[in-house]
């Protein structure tokens, strides 16, 4: 009855997933007979010589292909790819001073270039469109698509993966818009810019989607639970100046339960299979099983605090294929060992590498991948971290929290010309890599009390040094409301 905000074919779209995700898990095809049913009712009502519309807020899309796919049932492709040909017609209201583009309603998607609009919308949308080229193949969808993703990645994605540069309509903002404190980076939209990467991923099966996978997962994404796994940040800013907190729960209810099924799906997202061979995207403890190859590889690793991967194979046919193995856009100089001897197949950062032969049970691949403490600066057009610093290790970004030091983090400096450390810190925060630094203090108090003054009156203020600590991004807040900040102005060399 409300397309633009009833939200009825959104929560449809989760029913699906539900039903589907239920039905695969345990073959229980009660709650896929609900989900039929309501997909059948929605076909009734909509598609050509019938009711005109969109959902404005898009899931459905992404849900009624993934049903086409359980049940074989093409009226529910037609559905989804009936939805999406609607949009662009500018007819639904917006929301404030944002007009169609709210809904992502401004342009047909065939001719959509800017990330634009609500950021949760904009992606579950680019997941569902990239779904119905998967089906179909439609060169006009792909094109769009990259164009899309282009304009996403350059300037309007926040270094831990986030999106959504604005708090007000929780939108993309301009190319280079992003704000540290006033960003809006839901959580909901990490997990959607996962779904869309991944499909992508499937799309094509270059690095580069996996690679933003892993930056939003370990950062943007994992941000969202706190350590008991009963709060939840909805919100996920880069810098705070103290106060704000996860909560137990939110009355619009979509984060929580959204981080619980995506935490569910990791596994789904570590390998895939083709014609060739097997290839590893992300890296974790697993134990990875291709029936289609009578194939099982044990997969062991501490990642990402440590960059070293060993793959096991432990039941194989002794067939010939292929392993890829993912080397981080992160990573220089990764080393691949087979049975203990250096493997001379390339492994370029933001690549896979690819080892082809006839395997046998105990053959063992080591990938190593190092990781130094790294330093990264901004676009300069990003007012908000100009001379300002990120810090990184492996996939992991870091930031400072007040807790850690007895003096002000926003006064504090870090000194770029002297090397970082890391160490374990076993005790803190459940087990984590910690980052040191060096840095200068601002004497805030030679300012005095103006709050601005003619230039030609100041001069550098006194400063001393002092050890900045550094903590993974997606752990802050463990201990209680503390100030934080990701990006630390560089300090001068004067």
């Amino acid at each position: 009855t409300d397309l633009d905000y009833g939200h009825e074919l959104y929560c449809a779209g989760h029913l699906f997933q539900a039903a589907i995700a239920f039905h695969r898990a345990l073959g229980d095809a009660r709650l896929l007979g609900v989900a039929t049913r309501l997909a059948d009712h929605i076909a009734s009502l909509f598609g050509p010589d019938k009711r005109d519309g969109a959902p404005g807020h898009p899931e459905i899309e992404m849900a009624l292909v993934e049903l086409y796919r359980e049940t074989g049932e093409r009226r529910y492709l037609d559905l989804a790819k009936f939805f999406i040909d609607r949009r662009g017609q500018g007819k639904m209201r917006g929301l404030g001073w944002y007009g169609p583009e709210y809904h992502q309603d401004r342009v047909p998607i065939r001719a959509a270039s800017i990330m634009e609009g609500h950021a949760v919308r904009a992606l579950y949308l680019m997941a569902g469109v990239t779904d119905l080229y998967l089906e179909t193949g439609e060169k006009a969808l792909f094109e769009a698509l990259m164009r899309l993703w282009q304009d996403m990645t350059h300037g309007k994605l926040h270094v831990t993966g986030g999106a959504g540069a604005r708090y007000e309509g929780e939108s993309f903002g301009d190319a280079y818009e992003l704000p540290n404190d006033q960003c809006y980076c839901e959580t909901c939209a990490a997990i959607a810019s996962v779904m869309w990467n991944w499909r992508l991923l499937l799309a094509t099966g270059e690095a580069r989607f996996a690679d933003l996978m892993e930056q939003t997962l370990y950062n943007g994404f994992l941000s969202g639970p706190a350590l008991d796994g009963t709060h939840f940040f909805y919100i996920n800013p880069l810098l705070s100046r103290g106060g704000y907190a996860r909560a137990e729960w939110y009355s619009v209810a979509c984060c929580p339960p959204n981080i619980m099924r995506t935490l569910a799906s990791i596994g789904h997202y570590m390998a895939t299979a083709d014609t060739n061979g097997l290839q590893l995207h992300l890296y974790h403890q697993a134990l990875i099983t291709d029936s289609a190859r009578g194939l099982i590889l044990d997969v062991e690793t501490q990642y990402p605090w440590q960059g070293t991967v060993k793959v096991l194979v432990r039941e194989t046919h002794g067939a010939f294929w292929t392993l890829g193995l993912r080397i981080p856009a992160w990573c220089k100089d990764a080393a691949i060992r087979l049975n203990g001897e250096r493997v001379g197949t390339s492994a370029e950062a933001g690549s896979y590498a690819t080892i082809t032969r006839v395997w046998q049970v105990g053959d063992v691949v080591e990938l190593e991948l190092p990781m130094p403490v790294r330093l990264l600066e901004a676009h300069p057009l990003i007012d908000t971290t100009r001379d300002a610093i990120a810090i990184q290790r492996g996939p992991v970004l870091y930031c400072l929290e007040q807790t850690d030091h007895d003096f002000d983090i926003m006064a504090a400096q870090i000194d770029a010309s002297v090397p970082l450390s890391a160490a374990w810190e076993s005790d803190l925060l459940g087990g984590v890599m910690t980052v040191t630094a060096r840095g200068h203090l601002l004497d805030i108090g030679a300012w005095g009390e103006q709050v601005y003054r003619p230039l030609e009156d100041g001069q550098e203020l006194p400063r001393q040094p002092v050890t900045l600590k550094a903590v993974p991004y997606h752990v802050w807040g463990n201990r209680g409301a503390n100030a934080m900040r990701v990006w630390i102005p560089r300090a001068s060399m004067a």
